[in-house]
């Protein structure tokens, strides 16, 4: 915001950059989740190892987290006076 960017600009690259991460961590997790199914399949009860609800559900949980723990230092990050930013470093 020092440089001239808005509020919004930094809200977008603190959660989008947040985002991008959480998203390939979900996409690496459901790749080894199925490549590992058949390993867990006896401890599991009353799914089946490739339930694709199960892993739009948990999925769709961790994204939501990580938006929200991207979402809390965003809009601190918003809050602070450039000069007050500056004058720490």
């Amino acid at each position: 915001m020092a440089i001239g960017a808005q509020p919004g600009d930094v809200l977008r690259m603190v959660v989008g950059g947040g985002m991008k991460l959480a998203g390939l961590g979900v996409v690496i997790g459901i790749i080894a989740a199925l490549a590992l199914a058949s390993l867990v399949a006896s401890m599991l009860f009353g799914v089946t190892p490739f339930d694709p609800a199960s892993y739009a559900v948990t999925a769709a949980i961790l994204l939501a987290v990580a938006a929200l723990a991207c979402y809390v230092p965003a809009r601190r990050a918003m809050a602070v006076d450039p000069l007050v930013a500056l004058g720490q470093e």
